[in-house]
């Protein structure tokens, strides 16, 4: 199994992040889980990548050309894919990925969580996606999933889809079980 993480490329303003990086970085590497990633060596996503490779697991970056060019690419990997674009960094780490994690980032994280969390809801792939909810930084998030289910923009069962937990193995197990509900447009749901 691999799972994509999506965390920020800074380590944010307490150590809280950086050590539930890398804790959970050593938790995929104990489970036998691969890491795909975006490739840096810079903040949480650096910080992932390290966990995973001293605890022995192995670790796939995608990553643009312009990123190699300034020097951000992490040059200890497993493997490094270089591409032309972020479009094609996101659809590699989504084909080689069977499910996706956010930790603490910026609007690149939440952006590429949201486009694989779509992607699920529409059926375009069936594949978890887990939010490490370290320190409450998604709480939120939560709240505004729950918001969208309220105010009928979100049906229940999509929005289940979104796993948020603030442990990493339990997490990770949640993802192991993972059961992707009907696809959105074919489920049958009372009209509002």
């Amino acid at each position: 199994m691999a799972l994509c993480v999506f965390c920020g490329s800074s380590s944010g303003s307490s150590p809280v992040y950086a050590e539930a990086a890398a804790a959970f970085g050593r938790a995929l590497a104990r489970a036998g889980i691969d890491l795909v990633y975006g490739g840096g060596h810079v903040g949480l996503m650096g910080i992932v990548a390290d966990a995973v490779l001293q605890a022995g697991g192995r670790v796939t970056g995608v990553i643009p050309a312009e990123l190699v060019a300034r020097e951000l690419a992490h040059d200890g990997l497993t493997e490094l894919h270089v591409v032309d674009t972020m479009h094609e960094r996101k659809a590699m780490m989504a084909e080689l990925s069977d499910g996706f994690v956010a930790l603490p980032g910026g609007a690149g994280t939440l952006e590429e969580l949201f486009e694989q969390w779509t992607w699920a809801q529409l059926g375009i792939h069936a594949k978890p996606c887990g939010v490490l909810n370290v320190g409450g930084y998604f709480d939120p998030l939560r709240t505004m999933v729950d918001r969208m289910v309220g105010h009928g923009f979100l049906a229940s069962e999509y929005a289940a889809m979104l796993m948020f937990d603030d442990d990493a193995n339990s997490l990770l197990e949640r993802i192991r079980n993972f059961s992707a509900p009907p696809r959105e447009w074919t489920a049958t749901r009372p009209k509002p």
